[in-house]
């Protein structure tokens, strides 16, 4: 199964990612799993970012599913830029997606992937609206600022 980004999408964040030697596998490219690490880096800065990082005993967000399309290569050394968006907040999620380029050939996408997130209260384990600032920030409106 192939999941596609979006053309409608909000850019909400940016980051760079060293490629590790230790990511790589015999084969001599980064393994599969490296590239799930690398969303769930960008998905927790970004939360970070905007102050919304999980507490067990508060409200947060969490994914309730992953993928990951893979299109090209990475190896070793290098740096993965990864750029995150968002898109179709409904009531209690919104789905958020990560291209990964090569720093070194901005504009080759060589993996997309992305997740569907939902708000919770986490002692209660129940998803709950989101809150008015989060959903203004994965708003595509265009009215509702992005980052710059």
């Amino acid at each position: 199964m192939k999941f596609e980004i979006p053309e409608r999408k909000k850019l909400v964040y940016e980051m760079s990612i060293p490629i590790r030697w230790g990511d790589m596998d015999a084969m001599g490219h980064v393994n599969n799993g490296s590239y799930f690490r690398y969303l769930e880096t960008c998905r927790i800065d970004w939360m970070g970012s905007i102050g919304c990082l999980p507490h067990d005993q508060g409200q947060g967000m969490l994914i309730v599913n992953a993928f990951c399309n893979f299109y090209r290569q990475l190896e070793y050394p290098g740096n993965v830029l990864m750029k995150m968006y968002c898109s179709d907040p409904a009531r209690t999620t919104f789905e958020t997606w990560v291209t990964m380029e090569r720093e070194d050939q901005p504009g080759v996408v060589y993996a997309a992937g992305g997740a569907t997130t939902i708000w919770v209260d986490f002692s209660l384990q129940k998803a709950l609206p989101l809150p008015d600032h989060l959903r203004a920030i994965v708003s595509d409106d265009p009215g509702v600022s992005s980052i710059e």
